[in-house]
């Protein structure tokens, strides 16, 4: 009988060719030729600069225990894109790290590094939160697609939910939010060329995960009490800040949020909310998903868009997806091998079995382009790109002899004929 070789072994195998093309500098800014219509990058050049913003006098989470409530200066990196000015030369790298939390990789896109901000208008905002862990780049192909289409898009290195200083679960559940709160209120206040560009007043959330997560709650969905009890949870019963109805979770609400896309969102399977927290969601939300997502449950995420009744709200399904659907990069190349820290290969963390990973980013491209042209910039032509047939698969293809849409036709708008295979697109209005 032939032996079998170990997994391990098989895929540093399958990894060996690709680690040879790694100095290829992993791209982020991939665009197929079978992308929607609203995927391909704007016609600004993008600039791009690294901020450590700190959040003084801070509960220092991780450190809570029998009582003791330390605080702390909390550091928030930030990756910021923007329109840059007319004749900036496009592309850069980024220098980031593995899901290890060790192994440094280089990422390359088209953001100009430090490129001198466009001139003579503001531009909305768009605020970029990763998962649990993740880092700052994990979505960095929104960050700088979105840039190029006249939004300033901000990405966070949450503190104790990176690769690197991933730890206690309970500090993620507690900042996540007040993070997010924060870097708007420091990026209103963003001095110089840069910060005259951005309009503060018209802000856009997106969140994958945990992300998504803390979106919610700052948009409106406070958390059940159940949630402030979990052992497991935040110390201290210290969640009560987010507590649906409460004067603390009132008060992180802001105006200046206009439109939220959650990606995968957690909770609703942990009972972080019930109907009556989501029912205090008040921004319009687009939430993307897996059909197949175990991490979150597809379950638990379509009972997110079920109970959401207080305000308008999308579910976009990538049927036979899992957790990994739409928000992270393609899996850099150094991510193919096994490493020592981690019981699973790298890869699985960006991947899906189902999907190409470009394919859903362009996807997530689309739809995040439109959601945000509507929402934040008013641009009423965007609400075409949602108003569709729910299964994508029922779409009639049917195209007059100069191959453009009949009256009969019903295939979703921005994508070519076929390409729109495996997708569902949902919509509820605020009360339904």
């Amino acid at each position: 009988m032939k032996k079998r070789r170990p997994l391990a072994a098989v895929a540093a195998v399958i990894a060996a060719p690709v680690l040879a093309t790694a100095a290829l500098a992993n791209p982020i800014d991939l665009i197929r030729p079978d992308a929607p219509e609203l995927a391909p990058y704007g016609t600004s050049p993008v600039g791009v600069r690294t901020l450590t913003l700190t959040n003084p006098d801070q509960i220092d989470i991780v450190n809570t225990v029998d009582g003791l409530e330390p605080v702390y200066d909390r550091p928030l990196t930030v990756e910021i894109w923007y329109p840059a000015a007319a004749g900036t030369v496009p592309g850069g790298t980024y220098t980031s790290l593995l899901r290890d939390g060790r192994t440094e990789v280089s990422l390359s896109g088209r953001a100009a590094r430090d490129a001198a901000p466009a001139t003579g208008a503001q531009y909305p905002l768009i605020v970029i939160s990763h998962g649990y862990p993740g880092n700052r780049f994990l979505m960095s192909h929104l960050g700088e697609n979105l840039a190029s289409k006249g939004f300033v898009t901000v990405s966070i290195d949450h503190t104790d939910s990176t690769y690197a200083d991933q730890d206690a679960f309970g500090a993620t559940l507690y900042h996540r939010p007040v993070d997010q709160s924060f870097v708007l209120d420091q990026m209103a206040a963003l001095p110089g060329e840069l910060g005259s560009i951005i309009d503060s007043d018209t802000v856009g959330l997106i969140g994958y995960s945990m992300g998504g997560y803390g979106a919610l709650i700052f948009g409106g969905a406070g958390v059940t009490q159940a949630a402030t009890e979990f052992t497991w949870g935040a110390p201290a019963g210290l969640l009560t800040r987010h507590l649906a109805g409460s004067e603390t979770h009132e008060a992180l609400m802001d105006p200046r949020l206009k439109a939220i896309i959650a990606i995968g969102p957690w909770g609703r399977n942990a009972d972080f909310w019930d109907a009556n927290g989501l029912a205090g969601l008040r921004v319009p939300t687009l939430l993307m998903a897996g059909g197949s997502d175990d991490v979150s449950g597809y379950a638990a995420i379509r009972a997110i868009f079920d109970e959401a009744t207080g305000t308008d709200r999308h579910l976009l399904t990538f049927e036979h997806a899992n957790h990994n659907a739409a928000a992270p990069i393609p899996a850099p190349a150094e991510a193919w091998a096994p490493v020592a820290e981690l019981d699973f290969v790298p890869f699985e963390h960006y991947a899906d079995a189902v999907w190409d990973t470009t394919r859903m980013n362009n996807i997530a491209q689309h739809f995040a382009t439109a959601f945000f042209d509507l929402h934040l910039k008013a641009d009423l032509d965007k609400q075409a790109y949602f108003e569709l047939t729910p299964d994508a698969d029922a779409g009639i293809i049917a195209l007059d002899e100069d191959g453009l849409p009949s009256e009969d036709h019903t295939y979703w708008t921005g994508f070519a004929p076929r390409t729109a295979k495996g997708l569902r697109f949902e919509t509820l209005l605020k009360g339904e």
